[in-house]
């Protein structure tokens, strides 16, 4: 376990998937944790099982950040770790399927609402008491890197924030600030949607299958793994790594295998 106590996290998208196991994570190691989501009925559950606070809020809205700020800063007086979780894939197809509706609202979520979790995290972690601290994590994914043809929107998105954590990692260096910034990059991990999506197949035994043989490891990853990888990144064991980016993915991305 890694040793949080003492700080305080905002986890974006919280209520479900791997957003849930990372609240879940780091209160267990520690910190105290507030997330923000939309589902209410699953955030009162995660608030009663963590001791965790919840404030509603949509990332991509500028107005609702300024709610969140003013309850983390009236809450704690601090902010030590942000993970910007929330995404989506809602509405997304290839260049010539999706519509600009689909288009506007994935990069909303997913592109600005990951600028304003960073944003606002660095601007709560310059007037820590003590001095500016913290570690900012972003969800990114392995689409940065393997792109999908008929998810371009969500591929686009997980490249250009993989690109912001650089961005920030660079500019909180060259402002001489102790904040960290990096990104994570799961692969296919058995989120509620996963198995739901394998329970509905046609043969729910083959689409597990299929899913676990997109891993060299020959394995889904589980939400636990990727909120493992949160933690460390979020501690002070990771001080000195800033600007890297981490997959987690089973090998997927590492290469090819022989003929």
């Amino acid at each position: 376990m890694a040793d949080l106590s003492g700080k305080v996290a905002i986890v974006t998208g919280g209520t479900s998937g791997i957003g849930r196991a990372t609240v879940q994570r780091l209160a267990r190691d520690g910190a105290q944790v507030v997330f923000t989501g939309s589902n209410e009925d699953a955030a009162s559950t995660l608030c009663a099982q963590t001791g965790a606070h919840f404030v509603k809020a949509r990332v991509q809205e500028e107005r609702d950040w300024d709610k969140v700020a003013a309850f983390i800063s009236d809450k704690f007086g601090r902010l030590d770790i942000a993970f910007a979780n929330a995404g989506t894939e809602s509405g997304d197809g290839s260049v010539e399927s999706i519509s600009m509706e689909g288009w506007a609202g994935i990069i909303g979520v997913n592109q600005t609402g990951v600028m304003l979790t960073a944003r606002t995290a660095l601007h709560l972690m310059r007037v820590n008491p003590g001095g500016p601290c913290g570690s900012i994590i972003i969800n990114s994914s392995m689409s940065a890197h393997k792109v999908m043809g008929n998810y371009m929107a969500y591929s686009v998105t997980k490249a250009a924030v993989l690109a912001m954590a650089k961005s920030v990692a660079i500019h909180c260096a060259t402002e001489k600030l102790p904040i960290r910034c990096n990104a994570i990059l799961p692969g296919v991990v058995e989120t509620e949607m996963i198995s739901a999506i394998i329970a509905k197949s046609e043969s729910p035994e083959g689409a597990r299958a299929a899913y676990n043989s997109m891993s060299p490891m020959g394995r889904m990853g589980s939400v636990e793994d990727i909120a493992a990888l949160v933690a460390f990144l979020a501690s002070d064991e990771a001080g000195f790594i800033s600007g890297a980016e981490y997959a987690i993915d089973g090998a997927s991305t590492a290469g090819m295998t022989g003929v």
